[in-house]
């Protein structure tokens, strides 16, 4: 049996093509921050000579970028780990589906406890999605300009 006939096999059998050693080092691999969208809209908000800060640990959820003198917040959410619906990036994986369905609600009932701790202290929240980015980098970007100079 030839590689691609293996990985049809073990995707219609709903196996994983790695053993567990291999499937924990290539999921160690993927960040919680510094992401290639994040790095994105950072360069382009630096560019515009916006300054931000970057994981504030001294708020709720660490949003990824942090605009203190616009007292707004924006979260870079991955489409896959935070649910987004109708996104052609966001699929539930066909094994352990119960034990991920539970993790992806968990990620997005953490999203919501967070935008309220943050609205609640006074912080304008954003949420800007790993497919907009991908899609059309400047219409986010317009969007979160309109948003601030409401502000």
């Amino acid at each position: 049996m030839d590689f691609l006939n293996f990985i049809v096999f073990c995707y219609a059998k709903k196996m994983d093509i790695w053993d567990q050693r291999k499937r924990s080092e290539v999921m160690s691999k993927i960040r919680a921050k510094n992401t290639k969208p994040e790095m994105i809209l950072r360069k382009a908000l630096f560019s515009l000579g916006y300054r931000y800060r970057i994981n504030d640990k001294r708020l709720p959820g660490r949003p990824d970028i942090v605009l203190p003198k616009y007292k707004t917040v924006i979260f870079v959410n991955g489409c896959f780990w935070h649910g987004h619906e109708n996104c052609k990036y966001f699929r539930l994986p066909k094994t352990r589906t119960e034990w991920w369905k539970e993790k992806i609600n968990r990620n997005k009932q953490r999203d919501t406890e967070q935008k309220a701790a943050l609205e609640n202290l006074g912080w304008k929240v954003m949420t800007v999605w790993e497919c907009e980015i991908k899609k059309d980098k400047e219409q986010c970007l317009n969007n979160i300009l309109e948003t601030i100079a409401k502000l």
